[in-house]
C-alpha cells in the first residue's frame, strides 16, 4: 500500500534521516517514535505529501486515500460541531444537496409530461442510488457515534466550533478523519488533548481499523495497546520491528547486546590476525602468508553496533523555603462561563508535601481549578495561599507563551534574575540545548523542544508548590521518564493534571476526580483510583448478595423489578427498531414511485409533504434508538 525507498531529508546541511526504506500494508498499526527533533512529524508530512524529501521516493497504490491529523488546525468560523464533522462526507453532502434541489423542482414544477420533468425523475433515481451506495442513510448516526466516543455530549453538537478550546477542536478534526474512508491514517500526537476514557475509546477504534495507521505519540501505554509495529528514527536511521513499543525496546536491546558481543569477538580475531601479519612480515619466507592474511582481513565486513541516542535532560526541581503546613485552602469555589457551571462549591485543603493528581474527563474543571489557584480569572468563593508559598505554574499551553521571534538564550536571560542569569547557558545545556542551539529562534523548535524550554524557564523562579497542567504534552518518552523521576524526587508540594496513565503511576498520594461540577477524593495513586472505581461497582453487586441472604423476599422483588425494567427497555428498543425498518421501507417505496414516474397519479404537494415528514420521523427515531440503547448500557441490565 505504501512504499518508502531511500528517503532522505536534511535541514541546514544536517540529515534528519538518510536513505530510510520501509513498506507498510493493510493492518499495519505503526508507532513512529524517536526523540524530540528526530524527524517524526517531518516524516508524517512527507507521507501526507505536505513536504517533499531531498531524495528518495514514495509509492502508493492508485486512489489510496490518506488522512492526516496535524497539530495546527484551522476551521472555518460559523460552523457547528456537526456541520464541521459532516465535512468528512464531501461526496455524500454534494449528492444530498443535489437531491434537495431535485426534490424542490419536483414540488414546484407542474409540467409532469415534459422531457425535462422526466429527466428530473431519472436524475432522482440515479442520485438516490448513489446516495445509498455512499452510505448516505448512515452518515448522521456514524457521526454522532464518533463524536460521543470522543467525549462530546449531544447538547453541544450545535455549538459553533470557535467556542471550543484547541483541544476540543482537535477532537473534531480527529472525528472527521475517523469518519472518512481513508486507507492510511497519519496521527500526530492524537492523545495530547484526550481524557483517559476517550483514549481508551480511540484505542478500541484503531485496533479494528482495516487500513494503515501511523502514529506519532509519546504515550507508551497507548502505543502498546494500539500498535503492532514500531519504527524508531534515531540519529538519521530508522529501526523497524514488528512489535509494539515496549516489546520493541526489549528486542532492540537484545539485538544491540548481541551486536556488541559479536563485535567484541570479531575485534579479538582481527587483533590476532594483525599480530600474525606483523610476525610474518619480519620473515621473508612468510611474506606471502602475510599478504594472504592482509587480503583476507580486507575482505572482512566489520560488524557495526546500532548507535543509541541516550542523551537526556538533567532536571531537578529544588524546593525553595519551607512554607506553612497548609499551602492552599479553597472554600466553595464556583466558576461559570455564561450559563455553563464548571465548578460548584469546591472546597479543598492542600497540605505541605502533598503529591496530588487531578483526573477526570475533559471539560469537568481540572484546568479551570488549576487556573483559579493561580488567579488567572475571577471566580466565586475563595482560594488562600499559605505562609511563604511560592507557586510555580506550568500551563497546558505553556509553550504558546514563548516568543517565537527571539532566541532560546534571550528567552532565558529575559526571565532570569541577577542571581541566576550567569547559569542560563548551563541550564539550557542540561535540557539538551547545547552549542549553537541556544542561538536558534524559538519558532523553529518542535513541540517537544518548546516544552523542554518552558520547563527550563520555569526553574528560574523559586518554587515550593509546583502546579503542572499536562506537562508531558509533546515530550518524548525518554524526556517524560526524566521529568517523572524529577517530580518523584521533588520535596515540595505537587499538583498535577495529566491524562497519561503511565506517567501518573506512582506519582501521587492523593487523587481528586472531577465530575459533574464536584470532586471526589481517593487516597492513593492512579492505580488505586482505578481499582477503587472498579471496586465500587463490585460493592454494589456484593450489597445485593448480602440482601439476598438476609431478606430474600426483598431481593427477589428487586431482581424482579430489574428484570421488569430491562424487559421494558428491550421492548421499547424493539418497537423503535421496527418503526425504523418500516419507515425505511416506506421511503424506499416512495423513491421507487418517483423513479418510475408514478407520481403523476398522486397529488403532488401532499405526496412530498408526506415524504419529507417520513424522513423527519426517521431522523427522530434514530435519535430515540440511540437514547434507549444508551439507557440500557448505563443501566447494566443485559
Amino acid at each position: 500500500m505504501l512504499n518508502i525507498h531511500n528517503l532522505s531529508v536534511s535541514f541546514g546541511g544536517t540529515y534528519l534521516f538518510e536513505e530510510v526504506t520501509f513498506r507498510m500494508g493493510a493492518g499495519d498499526r505503526v508507532g513512529l517514535v524517536g526523540k524530540n527533533g528526530a524527524g517524526k512529524s517531518t516524516m508524517l508530512k512527507i507521507l501526507a505529501k505536505d513536504l517533499a524529501p531531498d531524495s528518495g521516493s514514495i509509492a502508493t497504490e492508485k486512489e489510496v486515500r490518506i488522512g492526516f491529523l496535524r497539530q495546527d488546525i484551522d476551521f472555518e468560523q460559523g460552523r457547528t460541531v456537526l456541520e464541521e464533522a459532516y465535512q468528512a462526507f464531501t461526496d455524500i453532502k454534494e449528492v444530498e444537496k443535489r437531491l434537495e434541489e431535485i426534490n424542490h423542482q419536483l414540488i414546484t414544477r407542474t409540467d409532469y409530461e415534459s422531457e425535462e420533468y422526466l429527466q428530473i425523475i431519472e436524475d432522482l433515481s440515479d442520485y438516490t442510488h448513489r446516495f445509498e451506495l455512499l452510505g448516505g442513510y448512515n452518515y448522521v448516526g456514524d457521526t454522532e457515534k464518533i463524536l460521543l466516543g470522543l467525549g462530546f455530549k449531544r447538547d453541544v453538537f450545535n455549538n459553533r466550533t470557535e467556542t471550543f478550546s484547541g483541544g476540543w477542536r482537535m477532537r473534531i478534526e480527529l472525528a472527521k478523519l475517523l469518519l472518512q474512508a481513508n486507507d492510511i491514517l497519519l496521527l500526530d500526537e492524537p492523545t495530547n488533548h484526550l481524557d483517559i476514557e476517550s483514549i481508551i475509546w480511540l484505542e478500541t477504534f484503531l485496533r479494528s481499523y482495516p487500513g494503515v495507521v501511523v502514529i506519532v505519540s509519546h504515550d507508551k501505554m497507548f502505543l502498546d495497546n494500539v500498535t503492532n509495529r514500531t519504527i524508531e528514527i534515531s540519529l538519521g536511521k530508522a529501526y523497524d520491528f514488528n512489535k509494539p513499543y515496549s516489546q520493541y525496546l526489549e528486542l532492540r536491546h537484545e539485538i544491540r547486546e548481541k551486536q556488541l558481543a559479536t563485535q567484541k569477538n570479531q575485534a579479538k580475531k582481527i587483533e590476532e590476525t594483525e599480530k600474525l601479519i606483523e610476525k610474518f612480515r619480519a620473515k621473508a619466507s612468510k611474506a606471502s602468508m602475510a599478504q594472504s592474511l592482509i587480503k583476507k582481513l580486507d575482505k572482512v565486513e566489520r560488524i557495526e553496533v546500532d548507535e543509541d541516542d541516550n542523551s537526556v535532560m538533567n532536571i531537578s526541581f529544588p524546593a525553595s523555603k519551607v512554607p506553612g503546613k497548609v499551602v492552599i485552602e479553597a472554600e466553595k469555589v464556583t466558576k461559570k462561563y455564561g450559563d455553563n457551571t464548571i465548578l460548584k462549591d469546591i472546597s479543598l485543603l492542600v497540605e505541605r508535601g502533598s503529591k496530588i493528581a487531578f483526573v477526570g474527563q475533559n471539560g469537568q474543571g481540572k484546568s479551570t481549578f488549576i487556573k483559579a489557584i493561580v488567579h488567572e480569572f475571577e471566580f466565586d468563593g475563595n482560594i488562600k495561599l499559605g505562609h511563604n508559598v511560592q507557586v510555580g505554574y506550568f500551563a497546558q499551553n505553556q509553550a504558546e507563551y514563548l516568543d517565537g521571534e527571539i532566541t532560546l538564550l534571550q528567552t532565558m536571560e529575559d526571565a532570569a534574575t541577577d542571581t541566576n542569569r550567569s547559569k542560563v547557558r548551563d541550564m539550557l545545556g542540561s535540557f539538551l540545548f547545547r552549542g549553537d542551539d541556544v542561538d536558534k529562534k524559538v519558532k523553529v523548535l518542535s513541540g517537544g523542544e518548546r516544552n523542554r524550554l518552558a520547563l527550563c524557564k520555569l526553574l528560574l523562579q523559586p518554587i515550593n508548590v509546583l502546579v503542572m497542567d499536562e506537562p508531558t504534552n509533546h515530550l518524548d518518552i525518554k524526556s517524560k521518564n526524566v521529568l517523572k523521576a524529577a517530580l518523584q524526587k521533588y520535596e515540595g508540594t505537587l499538583l498535577l493534571v495529566s491524562h497519561d496513565r503511565d506517567f501518573l503511576q506512582n506519582m501521587s498520594n492523593i487523587v481528586y476526580e472531577f465530575k459533574d461540577q464536584k470532586i471526589k477524593e481517593y487516597l492513593g495513586d492512579i492505580n488505586y483510583f482505578l481499582e477503587q472505581r472498579n471496586l465500587e461497582n463490585m460493592r454494589e453487586v456484593e450489597k445485593k448478595d448480602i440482601l439476598k441472604k438476609e431478606t430474600p423476599s426483598s431481593v427477589s422483588k428487586l431482581s424482579y423489578e430489574d428484570q421488569k425494567k430491562g424487559k421494558a427497555l428491550q421492548n421499547r428498543l424493539s418497537k423503535v427498531e421496527s418503526q425504523i425498518k418500516q419507515l425505511e421501507r416506506d421511503i424506499q417505496h416512495d423513491d421507487k414511485m418517483l423513479a418510475s414516474n408514478y407520481d403523476k397519479n398522486i397529488e403532488d404537494a401532499n405526496f412530498f409533504k408526506a415524504y419529507n415528514k417520513k424522513k423527519a420521523e426517521l431522523d427522530q427515531l434514530l435519535g430515540d434508538w440511540e437514547a434507549v440503547q444508551s439507557e440500557i448500557e448505563n443501566a447494566s441490565l443485559f
